[in-house]
This record gives C-alpha cells, structure tokens and sequence, in this order.
C-alpha cells in the first residue's frame, strides 16, 4: 500500500491497481488535482484498509491477482459503501451492466485520458455531496408513496417500519425524481452532469435498482414509470419536511 500527501480534508481515493504503471498514472493525476491518494495492488487489502478508514472513492481494476474486482465491488458496497469507480480495460457490455448493478457511479475502460479520469472524479464526488446536503430551505425529509426518506442518512422507511439504506448515487437520483414528481424527466435531466452517450445505461440500471428498494413489483413499477421514448416519471404525492 502507499500513499500520496494532500490536504488532510481533501477527498480520500482508493484505488486498486495491479500494474505499477497504470497505478502511477491514476495516482499521479489525482494526486496534481489535490485528492489524497491510497493505493492497492490487491482487493483484499483494499478490503482490509477499508474496515479501518472509509475513502470517498474507490476506484477498482477488474482483473486483479487475487479475486475478481466485480466481486471487491460487492463486498465493498455490502460491508463499507462508498462511491466507485471501475477502471478496467475490460470494454464488454456484461462487466459494465453487472458492474452498475452493483453499485458503480461510473465506468471507464483502458487507456484512458487522464483530463477524463478526473472529470469523472470530480463528477461523482459531486453527487454524493449534493446527496448528502438537506433540500432549500431547510428540508431534510420527504414522504412520498408510503415512505419516508431521510435526505442526510440516505435512509428510507417505509409505513411498516421497514428501513431501506440507499447509495449516494441511488439517493442523489430520488432527489431528482422527488423534485418533480408527476413530470417525465429525460435521461439526460436525471445523469444531470455530463452529456449522455447513446449507449449509456447508467441510468437505466440506477431506476432498476431504485424500483427493486421502492416497488412492491418492480416488473410492474407502480411509483418510477417507464415513459418509452421519453424517459422517467415519479408518480406520487411529495412532501418536504
């Protein structure tokens, strides 16, 4: 494991990278835009840093010596969540789907410009910030549909007591869809910050997994429809707390 040097309340970046030449690149980069840097040639001991020092950010290699970095991704998101990045030169449309499912902000594949890897950064710090800031005006809370979302703790109750914890990325895209209940949002206004490639399906995956915490059937979604050819629609009254 090493570390780069950076003012102590900058963001913390894990990243987890077998090749010493791309680990220097990654590092090197972020490490000129001010982020505090640690890296790791392995999962596990990414995963064993991770149970004493949570970062902002992971960003994961999928082809690691000693497991799969999918399945880090999985252990990350289920034990110590945090936003991630996959950074993989792995291009086929099964990793990036799978990966989203499991709980990706972002997905971007070998060789890559080094000006994008920190945009991409950047973008997904943002969201999480903006996810864990209360609404205008002092809202912190909103029902809607039969539940009860706590904006700070990225937390949802439901009417029975059933308690559901959100990913920032998961929390900061309800956030939008409560802002206009009742209106078809495009999917260029729910990725909000950067300009969506045709065959982005960040998105899509987002609202799938949104439906499976929110929906009773999430095959036949009752509060997120499906408006073909437009995009997404929150169907429900909303109230600000």
């Amino acid at each position: 494991r090493t570390m780069t040097s950076a003012d102590k309340d900058s963001p913390l970046i894990f990243v987890v990278e077998d090749e010493a030449d791309s680990a220097r690149l990654i590092v090197g980069t972020l490490a000129e835009y001010g982020f505090r840097c640690e890296t790791f040639g392995t999962g596990r001991a990414l995963l064993a840093r991770a149970k004493r020092m949570q970062p902002e950010l992971a960003i994961l290699d999928l082809g690691l010596p000693d497991m799969d970095g999918l399945q880090v991704l999985r252990e990350l998101q289920e034990q110590h969540p945090c936003a991630a990045l996959i950074l993989t030169g792995r291009d086929g449309l099964t990793d990036r789907v799978l990966g989203l499912e499991l709980g990706a902000d972002d997905y971007l594949v070998k060789p890559f410009e080094p000006r994008e890897l920190v945009a991409r950064v950047r973008s997904i710090l943002r969201r999480y910030q903006k996810a864990a800031t209360p609404e205008p005006g002092g809202h912190s809370a909103v029902r809607f549909a039969g539940w009860h979302f706590d904006i700070g703790r990225l937390n949802l109750v439901a009417d029975d007591g059933r308690e559901v914890s959100l990913s920032a990325a998961e929390a900061a895209l309800l956030q939008t869809l409560l802002k206009r209940p009742n209106k078809i949002l495009t999917r260029e206004q729910l990725i909000g910050e950067r300009e969506l490639d045709p065959f982005d399906r960040s998105i899509d995956v987002r609202i799938s997994r949104l439906r499976r915490k929110l929906e009773d059937d999430p095959q036949d979604p009752k509060i997120i429809k499906t408006v073909y050819g437009a995009g997404y629609l929150l169907c429900a009254a909303v109230v600000w707390e």
